[in-house]
């Protein structure tokens, strides 16, 4: 690099996850010189050791369930087994790298320079790097977008270690454990949870509050409860969980529920009760960057902070910690910095479970529309009466949307089922576009899709159903 550019660059980004990476190169679009810090690896901990390797493994369990029993569609076989190490090296040989080389790629096909090493903010217009041999060297930039990401939380008496394990542990075990306890019974508890199990594991949720996956409608949690039974695993609501103390082959999980002391033996406890933000130790402080008591940097809603040099996404930022989320984010700041009016507008933000059934939401449920004070009407239609989803096998659950009452606009859309993450797709675009029933009712939709139960639905919701 010439020295001119390594001492001062035009737009740095201190981060390559998918906010970040999706940062830079909107920004060297938009016409910015640009440069991307990253400590670790490219693609941050969603294509490393988050989305993408749990996504690959919750597949490979799928095909394992489907291999052992297709006797639906007259399908028998016999002594069906899985190679473990070969699962996890496709995860990471296959998968993950495919993935990260594909986002190095498009950052040098942009002509983002990468820049390797740890950042720290010296000031409104500065920071200094530290090489991994421990060389150091000291930058200054016009602005800056930090997205640093988020670390799990590691709750006393279960320190990060051994058969202790955070969700990236989790992805990495070294063989299919007999027994699991999984503390936190979030969407990335979940998710792992329903990979060991369906893999044979006996597994176990301790979830503080009373039920599962919180942030999604009780109808829809049913669901995955009952998949979570039929393989076996046991869920405890309103469980506080205390101590793991390891054994000479195992650990013993310590909780409390209703004010009586329990115990569990297991091969390992997985903790997930969240994460929290990457902003400690970082430099923030030095340029007067605001945060909020939990450690989020406050922004506008362009991505700025109080330091108009600086920005700041994803999940350092208030707001679901989500990878859609951090990239829509890093867009916005992105075209902020080049002068253009682009501002977050959250209420059609997807989120999605990548449970059995998968679920998916997006906008109001009836529950938060009510507490909105807006009337509205609640629509189901069934999976099983979709003629694809029988043809799979897969005709339990259902796609659901919330409307205005008067205008018959679409405010809310939750999915349990089968290809739920990509029928979230049409509704959320509904939403973000202030579209009614009418309009979906309107558009023709393929047969014979899932998609067809959004169009059901939708005829469901003017009085007017055909299947349903």
């Amino acid at each position: 690099m010439s020295e001119n550019f390594t001492y001062e660059l035009d737009t740095v980004v201190i981060g390559s996850g998918p906010g970040g990476y999706v940062a830079a190169i909107r920004a060297a679009q938009e016409g910015q010189q640009v440069a991307i810090v990253e400590k670790e690896y490219i693609g941050g901990v969603c294509l490393n050791v988050g989305c993408i390797p749990s996504k690959a493994l919750i597949s490979a369990s799928e095909r394992y369930v489907e291999a052992q029993d297709s006797s639906l569609f007259g399908i028998s076989t016999e002594n069906v087994q899985i190679d473990w190490d070969t699962t996890q090296e496709w995860k990471e040989n296959e998968v993950v790298k495919q993935m990260t080389d594909g986002v190095e790629f498009l950052l040098k096909q942009n002509n983002v320079e990468i820049i390797w090493g740890t950042a720290t903010v010296t000031g409104a217009n500065g920071f200094d790097l530290e090489k991994e041999d421990g060389s150091k060297e000291s930058y200054t930039f016009k602005n800056a977008i930090i997205a640093t990401g988020s670390t799990p939380i590691e709750i006393g008496g279960f320190e990060f270690k051994g058969r202790v394990l955070d969700s990236t542990g989790g992805l990495s075990l070294p063989e299919i454990p007999e027994s699991l306890v999984v503390v936190g019974g979030g969407y990335i508890g979940s998710e792992l949870a329903g990979v060991y199990a369906r893999l044979g594991t006996k597994v176990t949720i301790l979830e503080g509050m009373k039920d599962i996956l919180g942030g999604f409608d009780k109808d829809m949690v049913r669901l995955v409860k009952k998949e979570f039974e039929a393989h076996g695993t046991e869920i405890i609501g309103n469980a506080m969980a205390k101590e793991a103390v390891e054994t000479d082959n195992g650990v013993t999980v310590k909780y409390e529920v209703k004010g009586e002391e329990k115990s569990i033996d297991a091969d390992y406890v997985m903790v997930t009760v969240g994460r929290f933000p990457n902003t400690k130790n970082i430099g923030l402080e030095a340029a007067g960057v605001e945060l909020t008591d939990h450690g989020l940097v406050k922004v506008d809603d362009q991505g700025r902070s109080n330091v108009e040099s600086i920005y700041a996404i994803g999940d350092i930022v208030e707001g679901d910690a989500l990878a859609h989320k951090a990239s829509y984010e890093g867009k916005v700041a992105a075209e902020a910095i080049s002068g253009k009016d682009s501002k977050v507008d959250y209420r059609a933000m997807p989120a999605v479970a990548f449970t059995a059934p998968e679920l998916a939401s997006a906008g109001h449920s009836r529950s938060s529309a009510k507490d909105a004070g807006i009337s509205v009407k609640q629509t189901k239609f069934q999976y099983q009466a979709n003629g694809r989803a029988v043809a799979l096998g897969k005709d339990e659950g259902f796609v659901k949307i919330i409307t205005e009452k008067d205008s018959n606009k679409i405010i809310g859309a939750h999915v349990a089922g089968h290809g739920a993450s990509d029928l979230i797709a049409e509704l959320t675009l509904a939403i973000e576009q202030e579209l009614t029933t009418e309009d979906i009712a309107d558009t023709i939709h393929a047969h014979p899709t899932l998609g067809e139960m959004v169009l059901d639905a939708a005829e469901g919701a003017l009085g007017k159903p055909i299947h349903g």
